[in-house]
């Protein structure tokens, strides 16, 4: 691109321009214009354009132009190129059809390639041409290009056409140029201002975007007229900026909602962590009579799988199926993601079976499902499907299989992964792979080697490694490499609370109260406050969330008998209360107490009350299980004869028969 400003500036139009082609009066080239429209596949087009060259009727402009939109409409840019070529007479309008095609195929380079031979070849650009030229500067992020552009609209004298203003505004805003978008606002006339709606919601999305909503909602309020993209655009804002009551308050007073207005309410409710809202908004749309669409649907499932709710992800593949939407890779994705996060990996297999579309992001939904539910021999049979495919992976999917590697104790074959990101494929790996590195060696015992590696890293290595070291010093209680990790900790983030957590719980297992207190102490002067643990739970179709030491749900008062009743048996079956995961120095009976009241068994004694004998019980923890709890859970299971789905931060844990998926290995 370099020199085009030059360009731009010495650029001068002829006087004369190109004069349309007449109207077209042979009934052959009329007959092939039809053809040309009718053509589905670039295979029958092909066909028209070979009749064409047998008539000698190629050196009609007009047909040339239709074949170079018709090719662009069917996605083969290439053979719209290679039209615009082999035409000995360029003009404006095909100049204007080749332009339009490469930036509604994303070829943005090109189109402003084409553009600049344009204005070389003296052809000049029209009403038609600058809006496409725009698109592709906008989503190039070209803001200086974008100035000499809007420098030649002007000179061309079509600043006051309607598309090319809007055409300007949305590149400023694209380009994050609001000040100029909005002078090119406040300087169009009346006119423009009146007929397009659509100048007032691109500078609403714009201010939006930039998170000043206080300028969207003066233009919103200021518009002569607004449709749905109106108040979706403002909506959307709202969401983007976490305000997402204000968003519903806006939602409820649309005149007529369509389904973008549902999907934004969907979509912004569950980026904001507000899935169950989000789950209740999405099936009263269904019930409202109104179609979701892909976006919607992705969504919605993505709730589903963020809090385990199964039962809602049942509802929406049963909409999906009965409707007839194919499971193409976005809808067949958000499937697969949601059946492995709500913990039934066999139905994402499944479901990952019948997706037409399998792209990089579909097998990485599948191999990180084997992974999180600690199955490795099929996330390493699903990466190696993955390659026969031709599809290579990325940073992401060795995530995943290092993650899958780290769970079942695979620490050899994990390095020899790692080697292979970087000498197989020259893919830098980032923080994330290293921790799982450092997970992987301390999970394993290999502290030294977890020590070592860190000490040998290339980056920098942040709190989130010197926690996964912390960890496991804490499981094989290596109280002095714990210290040092610490000290690394509160350095990095002395105001985390994780830090002081970590250092806490290592002198609790070791039973250096007095240290304890000390952190304690520490934490407490400096206003350090530990994340509230809290565990989901599905039942009839309703999601039920419970914090440690709950009791203000409605059957709190049968939950806690509930819980005595299994704590009870598990302890005649030989469970002991696990009193090392209690952080205080104060008596064995107070210490049971506190264990009690975390959140998973608050779940679970929820879910043997509420749900049917025999059923699968599914919980999700927001943190990492407890040991104490996660032995309750065995009991619980054997006793129950229920099968018991633990989902937390790190993994999958499947309770049956008394035994546990993951082997005690976490």
């Amino acid at each position: 691109m370099k020199g085009l400003h030059l360009l731009f500036r010495s650029t001068t139009f002829p006087a004369k321009t190109f004069a349309p082609p007449p109207p077209c009066q042979n009934l052959t080239e009329t007959h092939f214009i039809s053809l040309i429209h009718s053509s589905e596949t670039t295979k029958h087009l092909r066909q028209v354009h070979a009749q064409i060259l047998r008539r000698n009727l190629l050196s009609s402009s007009h047909l040339t132009t239709q074949l170079i939109s018709a090719s662009s409409l069917l996605k083969s840019v290439d053979y719209s190129l290679s039209l615009f070529k082999y035409f000995p007479l360029k003009n404006l309008h095909t100049f204007n059809a080749l332009i339009r095609g490469l930036a509604e195929n994303s070829r943005f380079q090109t189109s402003i390639s084409h553009f600049i031979l344009m204005l070389r070849s003296s052809v000049r650009p029209d009403r038609l041409t600058y809006p496409f030229v725009l698109k592709s500067v906008a989503n190039l992020c070209l803001g200086r290009l974008g100035i000499a552009v809007h420098c030649l609209v002007v000179k061309s004298g079509v600043e006051f056409n309607t598309f090319v203003r809007v055409s300007l505004v949305d590149m400023y805003v694209k380009v994050e140029e609001l000040g100029l978008a909005l002078k090119v606002f406040d300087e169009s006339p009346e006119r423009n201002k009146c007929e397009s709606i659509l100048l007032w919601n691109v500078l609403i999305n714009g201010c939006c975007k930039v998170g000043d909503l206080g300028k969207a909602v003066e233009l919103f309020e200021r518009m002569p007229e607004r449709n749905s993209g109106s108040w979706n655009s403002l909506i959307n804002g709202f969401m983007g900026n976490g305000d997402w009551k204000r968003a519903g308050e806006l939602f409820e007073q649309i005149p007529e909602k369509n389904v973008v207005s549902w999907t934004t309410m969907v979509s912004g409710l569950c980026h904001n962590g507000e899935e169950e809202k989000a789950l209740l908004m999405f099936f009263r749309m269904l019930d409202e009579g109104v179609r979701a669409n892909d976006l919607t649907i992705v969504s919605a499932l993505s709730a589903s799988a963020k809090i385990g709710a199964l039962e809602a992800g049942l509802r929406i593949h049963n909409y999906i199926s009965s409707n007839g939407i194919g499971l193409n890779s976005a809808i067949g994705t958000a499937l697969v993601d949601m059946y492995a996060k709500c913990g039934n990996i066999e139905a994402a297999s499944l479901v990952f079976g019948e997706t037409r579309e399998k792209n990089l992001l579909a097998w990485t939904a599948m191999i990180w499902g084997w992974a999180i539910h600690g199955r490795v021999e099929q996330a390493l049979q699903c990466f190696k499907q993955m390659m026969y495919s031709g599809i290579k992976p990325d940073g992401i999917v060795f995530l995943a299989i290092l993650t899958a590697c780290s769970h079942s104790g695979q620490v050899d074959m994990g390095l020899n992964f790692l080697d292979s990101m970087t000498l197989d494929y020259s893919l830098d790996p980032t923080m994330k792979h290293y921790t799982l590195i450092v997970d992987m060696l301390g999970r394993a015992g290999r502290l030294d080697e977890a020590l070592k590696f860190i000490q040998r890293m290339t980056i920098t290595p942040d709190f989130v490694i010197w926690g996964a070291l912390f960890c496991a010093c804490r499981a094989h209680k290596n109280i002095e490499m714990a210290e040092l990790a610490s000290q690394r900790l509160l350095q990095l983030e002395p105001k985390h609370p994780g830090s002081y957590i970590f250092l806490s719980n290592i002198y609790a297992a070791a039973g250096r109260w007095d240290d304890v207190e000390r952190v304690r102490t520490m934490m407490q002067s400096r206003s350090i406050k530990k994340d509230p643990a809290w565990s989901y739970m599905e039942a009839d179709g309703q999601v039920h969330s419970f914090v440690a030491g709950d009791h203000a749900h409605k059957h709190a008062k049968e939950i806690y008998l509930k819980l005595e009743e299994i704590v009870a048996g598990a302890r005649e079956q030989g469970y002991m209360p696990g009193t090392e995961w209690v952080l205080h120095n104060i008596e064995e009976e107070e210490k049971e107490d506190a264990l009690g009241s975390h959140s998973e068994k608050l779940a679970l004694a929820f879910g043997l009350i509420q749900t049917a004998p025999r059923t699968t019980i599914r919980i999700v923890k927001n943190l990492r299980v407890c040991g104490d709890c996660h032995s309750l859970m065995k009991y619980a299971s054997k006793m129950s004869q229920r099968e018991i789905v633990l989902r937390d931060i790190k993994r999958f844990h499947h309770f049956k028969d008394g035994v546990c998926s993951c082997g005690d290995y976490w």
